[in-house]
C-alpha cells in the first residue's frame, strides 16, 4: 500500500488488544482514493491519472525503440517486441476477424493490449501498487472506443437496415417470437455489451487490488500484534496474490482484447 493511502485507509499503529480503540483496519474504498498531487483550476491530478500518462508513454518508448530503426536481424528489444507484437497481431486480432478484414486493427489492438495490461502490473509495482484498471472511468473509455468502431462499421457495411437486423438479429423465421429476440438482442448488443466489456477488467482488477490490499495489512497488523507466525502465514499469501495477479493481469488485458475483436468480427459478418 503506498504512502498517499496510508493516511486514508488505516492507522500503522493499530494491533490486537491495543489500547487506542482500533482493530483490524480493513481495506475498502478508501483505498482506492488519493490526494491530488496538484490542482489547477478545479482540476485535480492524482496519482491514478499519473500512472495513466506513465503508461502512455512506456508503450510509445518502448515500441518507439524496438521498431524506430528496425533491422532485419532484430537486436533484443527489437525480438520482445516482435514478440509482443506476433502474440496479438496472429494469436488475437488474425484468429477472429481474419488476416485479409484484420489488418488494419492489429495496430490498435497492440496498443490497446499493452496499455491494459501495463495499467495493471501497476497494481505490483512498489511505490506505484495501485491498478489504473480498477478505477471504472478507464475500462469504460476503452470500452466506448470499440463501441465507436463497431457500431457505425456495422451500418457501414449491411446498410441502415441490414445493420438494425445484424445489431437485433431480426429474422422473420423466428415467427411470433421474433420481436422478443429483437428487443432483447438490441437491448443486449447496444446497451449492455459496453457496460459488461468494461466492468469484466474493472471487477477483476478492483477485487484482486482490495485481496492484495487486506493480506498486505493483516501481515502488518499481526507482525505488529506480536503473532508472528499467522503474520507470516498471511505474508505468504500476499506473495501468492501478487503471482496470482500477475497472471490474471495478463489475462485480463488478452480478454479485453479479444472481445473487441469479437464485436468488430460480429459488425462485419453476414447476418443470416
Amino acid at each position: 500500500m503506498s504512502a498517499d493511502q496510508t493516511e486514508l485507509a488505516f492507522d500503522w499503529s493499530c494491533r490486537i488488544s491495543s489500547d487506542n480503540g482500533c482493530g483490524f483496519p480493513a481495506p475498502g474504498l478508501h483505498s482506492f482514493l488519493f490526494k491530488p498531487i496538484f490542482e489547477v483550476g478545479g482540476f485535480e491530478f492524482n496519482k491514478v491519472m499519473l500512472l495513466a500518462l506513465i503508461t502512455t508513454m512506456v508503450v510509445i518508448t518502448f515500441f518507439y525503440a524496438a521498431f524506430g530503426k528496425a533491422k532485419v536481424v532484430p537486436g533484443k528489444l527489437q525480438m520482445i517486441g516482435e514478440a509482443g507484437y506476433d502474440f496479438v497481431r496472429r494469436g488475437i486480432v488474425y484468429e477472429t476477424l481474419g488476416k485479409k478484414e484484420g489488418e488494419k486493427y492489429v495496430p490498435l489492438m497492440v496498443s490497446m493490449f499493452f496499455f491494459i495490461w501495463i495499467m495493471n502490473i501497476w497494481s505490483v509495482v512498489p511505490l506505484s501498487q495501485f491498478p489504473v484498471s480498477s478505477v471504472f472511468a478507464y475500462p469504460v473509455v476503452l470500452a466506448v472506443i470499440t463501441y465507436l468502431i463497431w457500431v457505425p462499421l456495422t451500418f457501414k457495411r449491411h446498410g441502415f437496415v441490414g445493420g438494425w437486423k445484424n445489431i437485433t438479429g431480426y429474422d422473420n423465421s423466428l415467427g411470433p417470437i421474433k420481436w422478443l429476440v429483437s428487443f432483447i438482442e438490441f437491448f443486449s448488443n447496444l446497451l449492455v455489451r459496453p457496460f459488461t466489456h468494461s466492468v469484466r477488467l474493472f471487477a477483476n482488477m478492483f477485487a484482486g487490488h482490495l485481496m492484495l490490499v487486506m493480506f498486505t495489512v493483516a501481515s502488518w497488523y499481526l507482525l505488529n500484534s506480536w503473532m508472528i507466525p499467522a503474520a507470516g502465514v498471511s505474508f505468504v499469501m500476499t506473495m501468492a496474490m501478487i503471482c496470482f495477479e500477475l497472471f490474471v493481469q495478463a489475462v485480463q488485458a488478452y480478454v479485453f482484447v479479444l472481445l473487441a475483436c469479437t464485436y468488430i468480427q460480429g459488425a462485419i459478418a453476414e447476418h443470416h
